[in-house]
């Protein structure tokens, strides 16, 4: 019983091509997320580039 649910299991599994070769798919990947970090990394000093908005409210009670 086992055994034959893991040949059809197989089977359609071989039937199913892939979208794109695997190294086509990695890089594809790679690329998206090389993307995305680069987004990231672009904000990296917005904080210290808007400073003096917040010396204003850097009380505690931040104006309530």
């Amino acid at each position: 019983m086992q055994t034959t649910l893991m040949t059809l299991i197989l089977a359609a599994e071989e039937t199913e091509p892939l979208i794109a070769p695997p190294l086509v798919i990695a890089g594809s990947m790679a690329g998206i997320f090389i993307l995305l970090a680069l987004a990231t990394w672009s904000y990296r000093d917005v904080a210290n580039r808007h400073s003096h908005k917040v010396k204003k409210t850097a009380s505690h009670d931040a104006g309530h």
